[in-house]
């Protein structure tokens, strides 16, 4: 057994980058559906996976197939309990000596923990390397065109897909996201270079974007956020994340509840979206004929083209998701609606 865990300090990121917006939340959101946008990436998280038991230790961890991803592509994944609850999500990247796995901050140190709990006489070393790799996101309809302006040599890429690269002498990863509703690339690099290639694909016509455009964006896309849309009590067929699961892989931490559930037909609930005419309703519970039916998780008034518009996200009961149906949402009228609320130009 080889266990090396370090739990350390986030590395920083040029003050330019890190903030909630560049004073046009409209115009960054609309970067982001119809044009170009450039964004730090800063409360994402690295953990690096290796030594020889690496790739069959983490395939028994989590929902998706690790043992059959190949060098250069990633997956998206739970870690659960035993008892099938979510306590994370990440992305998993088979970087050819070593995997990857790329997260949420604020998950980091639950994760590391159930990581270090499982490793018993296995030859893994499971190591926090945020400090060493930062990351840059470059989204909407034109950000293949934006980097591409600004000198990176990209080939085309899958989802989940990623390249190492050299630009102007430094090296980097450019992974292609898995976003269905616009094409969206991460950089990974080394945090003294950060500033330099952001500043290059600002010239190269990407609109700086602030995390509240970017939460705007997850919204609209319908994209649940661990800690606030999936949470420890939830169950994977909930939250409608079908891309996380494989039910060929073989056995994992909590599979036997995943298992039973997908046998015995679906779950009561569903996570989905809704129309929202009155005052946002965050953290409300939603009514039909007086009894819960579900409740809200996420809500957000779009700056879209044609008009704001008000939505949220949140979990419904399964016999009344029906799209259309009117729900009570502590007083304002919550529509159950098709996701995503908006279509890309791209």
């Amino acid at each position: 057994m080889s266990l090396a865990t370090k739990h350390e300090s986030p590395g920083t990121r040029p003050a330019s980058t890190v903030r909630d917006d560049f004073g046009d939340v409209r115009g960054e959101f609309l970067a982001l559906t119809s044009g170009c946008g450039v964004y730090d990436l800063s409360g994402r998280a690295k953990i690096s996976v290796a030594g020889s038991d690496r790739v069959r230790w983490l395939n028994g961890m989590v929902t998706n197939n690790i043992r059959d991803l190949a060098p250069g592509h990633g997956v998206y994944a739970f870690l659960l309990n035993p008892q099938g609850h979510i306590l994370g999500d990440l992305y998993a990247y088979n970087r050819g000596e070593s995997l990857l796995a790329d997260t949420g901050r604020s998950q980091t140190e639950k994760i590391l923990s159930v990581f270090d709990k499982y490793i018993i006489m296995d030859d893994v070393e499971v190591a926090d390397v945020s400090d060493k790799l930062a990351a840059l996101g470059v989204g909407g309809p034109k950000a293949r065109e934006s980097l591409l302006a600004a000198g990176f040599e990209l080939p085309e890429l899958a989802p989940l897909q990623f390249v190492d690269l050299s630009w102007e002498q430094v090296s980097l990863t450019v992974v292609r996201s898995d976003s269905p509703y616009g094409k969206s690339f991460e950089l990974w690099l080394a945090p003294e270079n950060v500033e330099r290639v952001y500043d290059a694909v600002v010239r190269a016509q990407a609109k700086p974007v602030g995390a509240t455009a970017i939460e705007l964006f997850r919204i609209a896309a319908g994209v649940p956020r661990y800690g606030i849309d999936i949470r420890e009590r939830d169950l994977p067929q909930e939250t409608e994340q079908e891309r996380a699961l494989n039910f060929s892989k073989g056995c994992y931490v909590g599979q036997e509840i995943v298992e039973r559930i997908r046998s015995r037909g679906q779950v009561r609930r569903k996570f989905s979206g809704f129309e929202i005419h009155g005052p946002l309703p965050p953290g409300t519970k939603l009514l039909a004929e007086g009894k819960e039916v579900g409740e809200i998780t996420s809500a957000a008034s779009l700056p879209l083209a044609s008009g704001d518009r008000s939505v949220a996200l949140g979990y419904i009961r399964r016999e009344v998701a029906t799209p259309g149906r009117v729900i009570d949402a502590g007083g304002s009228e919550a529509r159950v609606a098709n996701l995503p609320f908006f279509a890309t130009s791209s």
